[in-house]
């Protein structure tokens, strides 16, 4: 069989690769990718005799033990029993997946099958995450989230203030986009719903169109003090909303996938799924601004290093008025290759579906 083409540093899969991995010399770095990629390939400890017979590395049997006596002395690679394979660490996949994995395309036949999934709904902004969810899912071969492109920064659209009991006021207030946020207020003396209707019909002709922070200097400028105080309120309930990212997230796929995962990796992949308030926390690092629009976590990795069974691949998509978050979720002897490639060219028909959408709804 021909060897694998020596595999080039990609920077671009995850702009920012670990501090702490160490260096290595060229033929160390395609030992530990051939490693990594026959584990992934077969499940089953790599040994040296292996690599020697199945791919053209010009040395020894000898000369790769030794190179793989040097990943086990970094961490990169381990014996899991008293045979000659080894295995890598969950450090040796992600000095791959950092350093060595190259970028790559899907195959035009599964680029135009997805595409052709979208064609069915192009209209249909409500079943685009339901699509990317099943073919991201069914191309990686692992579960899969997508949510719903929400506006980058919401916008006030209206505000209904209805009194309950007492000081107790339901909120019920309406962005851009549909969505709508309901909230129990305490004022701090009962008012009439004469003068409730008044405040929020005063807000709704005021605020329209108006992001959080627009909306709390509205407030400020506000001489009636009730009428500043609901202000407020609604700036803050409109960052809150902001802030929500996995209330509705789309699942796929985990059903079909959880038995290839063992016991560790399916507790791990099932807590973040439905533990709303850690898969929230994770996507919403994914969309802050700051961050790049492809990330890639092995095994954990930095501050998740709880779901060290776990790797996901996590994407971002959309245009300046809205976006959202997709990716994979699996086992840490993910086809990484496929699932960034998938990721990748979802992430990008997402957009340009998105960008037709508000194109359309721009005035010429």
């Amino acid at each position: 069989m021909s060897p694998d083409p020596m595999p080039l540093r990609s920077p671009s899969l995850n702009p920012v690769p670990p501090d702490d991995l160490p260096a290595l010399t060229e033929r160390q770095e395609r030992i530990l990718s051939l490693i990594v990629r026959e584990y992934i390939r077969t499940g089953q400890p790599v040994g040296s005799k292996t690599l020697v017979e199945r791919f053209d590395l010009e040395v020894s049997s000898a000369t790769v033990r030794n190179e793989m006596g040097v990943l086990e002395e970094h961490g990169l690679i381990y014996a899991p029993h008293t045979s000659a394979g080894r295995v890598p660490t969950r450090q040796g996949l992600r000095y791959f997946v950092h350093r060595l994995l190259t970028a790559a395309n899907l195959p035009l036949q599964e680029r135009q099958r997805i595409a052709r999934e979208f064609a069915s709904a192009t209209l249909n902004v409500d079943e685009w995450p339901r699509i990317a969810a099943m073919v991201l899912s069914r191309t990686a071969r692992t579960a899969a989230l997508v949510t719903p492109p929400r506006p980058v920064e919401n916008q006030f659209k209206h505000l209904e203030l209805i009194s309950t009991q007492g000081r107790l006021v339901l909120m019920v207030l309406v962005l851009q986009g549909g969505v709508v946020h309901q909230q129990i207020l305490t004022l701090a003396e009962p008012v009439p719903q004469t003068v409730l209707s008044r405040t929020a019909q005063i807000l709704t002709a005021s605020c329209a169109g108006l992001t959080a922070d627009q909306v709390q200097a509205k407030a400020r400028q506000q001489p009636d003090a009730l009428t500043r105080e609901i202000a407020e309120l609604v700036a803050e309930a409109m960052r809150q909303t902001n802030l929500q990212t996995a209330r509705d997230v789309v699942r796929y796929g985990l059903s079909e996938s959880l038995s290839s995962f063992t016991d560790d990796e399916a507790q791990q992949v099932l807590r973040v799924l439905e533990e709303e308030d850690l898969l929230e926390d994770i996507l919403r690092e994914m969309l802050a601004p700051d961050q790049p629009d492809l990330r890639i976590l092995v095994g954990g990795e930095g501050r998740w290093e709880s779901l060290s069974h776990l790797s996901m691949v996590l994407g971002r998509y959309g245009t300046r008025q809205a976006h959202g978050a997709l990716g994979v979720l699996g086992p840490t002897r993910m086809r990484y290759g496929r699932a960034i490639s998938a990721v990748r060219y979802v992430a990008g028909l997402m957009s340009g579906l998105l960008d037709d959408v508000y194109s359309e709804s721009r005035p010429d």
